[in-house]
C-alpha cells in the first residue's frame, strides 16, 4: 500500500479522504508542507499539499532525498511550487476543477454583502439597533461587472451576474473561443466597471494586477472582487484607493501574505501585518479566510480528484491533470500530459 503524507490538514479534509482513500495508506499532519517539515516525509511515496504549503526548491530537494515521487496538490493553484526545481525529480498533478459553483457563489454573496451593508445590518440588530441609516445600496440590475480571467470560475460568475441583469465585460489573455463574451481590453475594463471581479491565475504576468495605476483608471466608487489570488492585488495600493474613496468596497477572500495566518485561529495573536490590520478595520471591505472553495461538493470532488490522481500515477496511466514545467514554459505547442512515458522527464 502505497504512503502518502498529507500536509496543513483541518477536520474537513479527513471526512472525504479517509472515505475515499482507503487504498492507500495516508499520515495527517497539521502542519504546513515546508523544507522543515519535509523531513517528515521519510518513507513516503507522495505528499499531498494546499494553497499555503510552500513548496520550494529547498523543500523538493528534500522530499526527492526522501523518496518522494509524486506531490498531490488538492487545489486548482500550484503558484506556491517550484516547478522547475522539481523538472525531472518530482511529478506534480492538481485538481484543476472542483466546484466552479462554490467559488463563484461565493464571490456574489461578498458582493452582495458589500452593496446591501449586510455586516453592519447583521451586527446591529444582534444589539437591537434597527436604524437603517447608512445601510443604502445600489440595484446591481443594470451595472457593469468587468471579470478578469474567464476560466470556468470566471464563466459561472458571469453567469450569476448576467442573471442579476448585469452588463458583462471580461478580459482574459487567452480568450475563451466560442464563448459568446464581450471581450476588452484591460483599461476599457478597468475604466467602464463599476465592480471588478479576479478570476485568473497568479503568474508573473498576472502578479499585482490591479495596483496602483490600474486604481487609477478605475470608476469612482467601483467595488473589488477576489476569490482568486492574493497576490493578484497590490495591497497597500488597495488600501490607499480605498482611503481615497476611489475603490467603493472590496471583497477579499485572499491576501497576498496570508500565507502563515489563514486556516488558523489568530484570534489571541498580535498580527504583525499593518496593511491586513487597516484593510479589516475598513467598514467597507469583507475578508473571509480562503473559504470560497468549501462547500461539501467541492470537498468531495478534490477528495476524488486527488485519489484519482494518485491512482493514475502509480498505475502508470496517463496523468491528465499533471504540471510540467516545459508545458507551462512553452505555450506555443510543447504537451506531455498525452502519456506520462512521453513526456520530457
Amino acid at each position: 500500500m502505497k504512503k502518502v503524507a498529507f500536509f496543513d490538514t483541518k477536520p474537513y479534509d479527513r471526512t472525504w479522504f479517509d472515505a475515499l482513500g482507503k487504498n492507500y495508506e495516508i499520515t495527517y499532519f497539521e502542519e504546513k508542507l515546508n523544507h522543515h517539515t519535509a523531513k517528515f516525509t521519510d518513507g513516503f511515496d507522495a505528499v499531498c499539499a494546499f494553497v499555503n504549503d510552500r513548496v520550494n526548491a529547498l523543500a523538493i530537494e528534500r522530499l526527492y532525498n526522501n523518496g518522494v515521487q509524486l506531490i498531490a496538490m488538492r487545489c486548482a493553484g500550484y503558484s506556491n511550487v517550484d516547478v522547475k526545481a522539481a523538472f525531472q525529480k518530482l511529478h506534480i498533478v492538481r485538481v484543476p476543477a472542483y466546484s466552479p459553483h462554490a467559488v463563484a457563489e461565493h464571490t456574489m454573496g461578498l458582493l452582495l454583502t458589500l452593496n446591501r451593508r449586510l455586516h453592519k445590518a447583521y451586527n446591529r440588530t444582534r444589539e437591537f439597533n434597527f436604524s437603517i441609516v447608512g445601510l443604502t445600496g445600489t440595484d446591481l440590475y443594470g451595472k457593469t461587472v468587468g471579470v478578469i480571467g474567464t476560466g470556468k470560475i470566471g464563466r459561472t460568475f458571469i453567469d450569476i451576474c448576467r442573471g442579476f441583469g448585469m452588463r458583462v465585460l471580461a478580459y482574459d489573455k487567452f480568450p475563451a473561443k466560442d464563448s459568446g463574451l464581450n471581450y476588452v481590453e484591460l483599461d476599457t475594463l478597468l475604466r467602464e466597471s463599476d465592480v471588478i471581479s479576479l478570476h485568473c491565475p497568479l503568474t508573473p504576468d498576472t502578479r499585482h494586477i490591479l495596483n496602483r495605476d490600474a486604481f487609477s483608471k478605475m470608476k469612482k466608487g467601483v467595488f473589488i472582487l477576489n476569490t482568486s489570488r492574493g497576490a493578484l492585488i497590490d495591497s497597500e495600493a488597495l488600501l490607499d484607493a480605498l482611503n481615497s474613496r476611489t475603490v467603493g468596497g472590496a471583497g477579499l477572500d485572499v491576501y497576498e501574505e496570508e500565507a502563515n495566518l489563514f486556516y488558523e485561529d489568530r484570534s489571541d495573536t498580535i498580527i504583525h501585518d499593518d496593511t491586513l490590520a487597516l484593510l479589516v478595520s475598513r467598514p467597507n471591505v469583507i475578508l473571509t479566510a480562503h473559504q470560497a472553495f468549501l462547500t461539501e461538493e467541492a470537498l468531495h470532488n478534490i477528495a476524488e480528484e486527488t485519489i484519482k490522481n494518485l491512482d493514475a500515477f502509480f498505475s502508470g496511466a496517463p496523468l491528465e491533470n499533471e504540471i510540467c514545467y516545459l508545458c507551462d514554459r512553452d505555450k506555443a505547442g510543447h504537451d506531455c500530459r498525452k502519456t506520462r512515458r512521453e513526456r520530457c522527464f
